[in-house]
């Protein structure tokens, strides 16, 4: 699986959990909406760190916690 891959479906299981959606995220961060909708659909090639960081904050979890998932194992994941 491709890490855009992993990252989309981690955000999505995210939203789900927490209960909110992608709007209220992006309101919350302040990040236009087609970003966070170009990550979940997998348009998006990559993803940088700020805009991760920006995406945990407005989960209210960390960095780390976005990432401690078995989706994200050295052995899962292709890098490009």
């Amino acid at each position: 699986m491709k890490l855009q891959e992993a990252v989309a479906i981690r955000l999505t299981e995210l939203l789900v959990k927490k209960n909110m959606t992608r709007y209220s995220l992006c309101r919350k961060i302040a990040m236009n909406e087609s970003t966070v909708y170009n990550i979940i659909n997998g348009r998006c090639k990559s993803i940088n760190m700020s805009t991760l960081f920006l995406i945990a904050h407005g989960l209210d979890i960390t960095p780390c916690e976005f990432l401690d998932n078995a989706i994200f194992d050295k052995d899962k994941i292709e890098i490009d």
